[in-house]
């Protein structure tokens, strides 16, 4: 069938997003990565760009485990030992021994008593809220959540959405007092860490507040966290914005391709929810789970923070950290400073994000710039992210870049 009249529309949309400065454009491919050397850190070759070598401080390994020795053999001896794909969905043939002991070590991990993985948490929180979303259920969102739980939230039907503004434990309140004895079922979700700004969600002020108000509603008051960039990371041993803020989840997703520089997304919690879960959700039921090298790896990658490693490299990346955003505002940018090793650099305007994002990559250093419509007008900034296979040098290489640009450019 032709698709001539098709084509033409979209050219004309992407067209438009070329004039609003919202098209992506072509990706940078990266085809080799040099080895960290004793003063930096890895450097990336991307297709196009010759022998130049660039600093990434826009990828999400804050640990860097993915190219640690522990992890790529453990990936390598589950591969050659079960091939290279699981070859069915869970509940044919496609549950293999690493995926369990993954899962097992992961609510251990999590203080849980169940847990299971998917593709990725953006597929774990599609399958997770649709599933536990019904037609007398209210959903209280806050307005910076990711684009997963966003368009979770629109694949359900719940009988009302309620969208609060950025950390407002008022506005959650109010909505969950409209809703009791309306509604029979009511869900609180948020990020734990957002992924923009590198803030976390008060925690025990939600897990208290849902406490309170699970009276008002026959079925339960539920708090659901999507913890994808706080989990490894955040909180004294990395178990995230849970262990940051000394409180639990009712279900707490989370991910193993950022921290734990691994694939794939799971889900902890009791055991009857996770169990309803495996035989409900469509993003479990009818998609293969990650290989059983990839969970392999990510044991493996586990078995290193839970352990003397993992805490040395939490306190590296802490200190890069704290180095980076000093150096910052030393320079007179604006950040919004905290423990998590996304570094938001303020630029609020989307031709000074990408003038920046250029300048940096004209110094050989990779940096995402986000603008309209990924956050609001007024909100443009430039994500760093940090990672423990950073050097000091590498830090201060990128802040020299950054002076030169100016910060009052």
């Amino acid at each position: 069938m032709p698709t001539n009249k098709l084509e033409a529309f979209l050219t004309g949309e992407l067209e438009q997003l070329a004039r609003d400065g919202t098209k992506k454009g072509a990706e940078s491919v990266i085809v080799e990565v040099l080895a960290a050397t004793d003063t930096k850190g890895p450097r990336y070759r991307l297709r196009g760009e010759g022998e130049r070598a660039f600093l990434r401080m826009n990828a999400n390994g804050y640990l860097g485990l993915s190219q640690r020795a522990e992890t790529v053999q453990a990936e390598e001896v589950a591969v050659r030992r079960y091939g290279t794909g699981p070859q069915a969905v869970r509940f044919i043939s496609g549950t293999f021994a690493p995926h369990v002991a993954l899962e097992e070590r992961l609510a251990a991990f999590h203080g849980r008593d169940g847990c299971m993985i998917f593709s990725s948490a953006y597929a774990a929180v599609m399958g997770i809220l649709p599933s536990l979303i019904g037609e007398q259920t209210i959903v209280v969102s806050d307005e910076l959540n990711h684009n997963c739980i966003i368009n979770a939230m629109r694949l359900s039907r719940p009988a009302e959405r309620v969208i609060v503004p950025h950390l407002d434990v008022a506005a959650v309140e109010r909505a969950l007092d409209e809703a009791a004895g309306r509604c029979r079922r009511a869900i609180v979700v948020t990020d734990g860490v957002f992924s923009m700004r590198g803030d976390s969600a008060p925690l025990s002020d939600l897990a208290g507040l849902v406490r309170e108000r699970d009276r008002g509603f026959a079925e339960g008051c539920l708090l659901v966290v999507d913890d994808s960039h706080g989990v490894g990371v955040l909180g004294e041993t990395g178990r995230g914005t849970e262990e940051y803020e000394g409180v639990q989840a009712d279900l707490l997703v989370a991910t193993l391709g950022k921290a734990f520089g691994v694939n794939g997304g799971y889900v902890v919690g009791s055991a009857a929810v996770i169990e309803y879960l495996r035989e409900k959700s469509p993003f479990y039921v009818y998609s293969n789970p990650i290989t059983p090298g990839e969970a392999a790896a990510a044991k493996a990658a586990i078995d290193l923070l839970d352990g003397p490693v993992g805490r040395a490299l939490l306190e590296r990346v802490r200190a890069l950290t704290a180095r980076f955003e000093a150096g910052l505002s030393a320079l007179g940018f604006e950040t919004i400073a905290g423990p998590h090793p996304v570094v938001p650099l303020m630029v609020r305007d989307t031709g000074r994000t990408r003038a920046l994002v250029q300048h940096l990559r004209d110094h050989d250093v990779l940096a995402t710039g986000l603008t309209d419509p990924v956050v609001p007008r007024g909100d443009e900034e430039i994500r760093f992210q940090i990672s423990a296979e950073h050097t000091e040098a590498d830090i201060d290489q990128a802040l020299a870049a950054l002076q030169t640009f100016g910060a009052g450019r």
